[in-house]
């Protein structure tokens, strides 16, 4: 899958396999359970970037640029 650009934070925890849905990163979010780069991210619609890590559940999720 290509995706270009930064995504909101909901679409990538679901793209890194972190929640199975949309509405579950939603809850997941909203409750305070992700961290983004050492601090807690209460925004589903908050942009992750290349660099940036997120935590979901106790695993690290890095967004990364493709090598191609």
């Amino acid at each position: 899958m290509v995706v270009k650009g930064p995504l909101p934070l909901g679409a990538f925890l679901k793209l890194a396999g972190a929640v199975a849905s949309g509405g579950e990163a939603k809850r997941l979010i909203q409750a305070g359970e992700v961290v983004l780069n050492g601090a807690v991210e209460t925004r589903r619609g908050h942009l992750v970037r290349p660099g940036d890590v997120a935590t979901a559940g106790g695993v690290e999720y890095h967004a990364c640029t493709s090598p191609n």
